[in-house]
């Protein structure tokens, strides 16, 4: 896809702490697909928008777990979640769903 006048702003990621970080339209295509808090147990503390976030930083930068920047969640509640959602092929439904969401957006344009 080649950057024009209209796809430019929409990529744009000046406004956001990291160039890994998601935009508001972003999460609210992910956010259906988060877990939601067990009903045993502590109530959840942790942000699922900055676990991705985090999630999205270690894939761009290649940094290892515990060189994770502190303004994330702590290395061991990204990775936990990282290998629960692996393990239950959230990864596969998300990826899913945003392929099918990009080919929609590519046919209305056509036409």
């Amino acid at each position: 896809m080649a950057w024009t006048d209209f796809t430019r702003p929409q990529y744009a990621r000046r406004a956001l702490r990291y160039a890994s970080d998601l935009t508001d339209r972003e999460w609210s295509l992910i956010a259906p697909f988060m877990p939601p808090p067990r009903r045993l147990g502590r109530p959840r503390k942790t942000d699922m928008r900055e676990v991705v976030n985090a999630l999205l930083y270690i894939a761009s930068t290649g940094c290892q777990w515990r060189m994770l920047a502190k303004d994330f969640p702590p290395f061991s509640t990204v990775q936990g979640y990282f290998y629960e959602w692996r393990a239950t092929e959230l990864w596969n439904r998300i990826n899913h769903h945003l392929v099918m969401e990009t080919r929609e957006l590519e046919g209305r344009r056509e036409d």
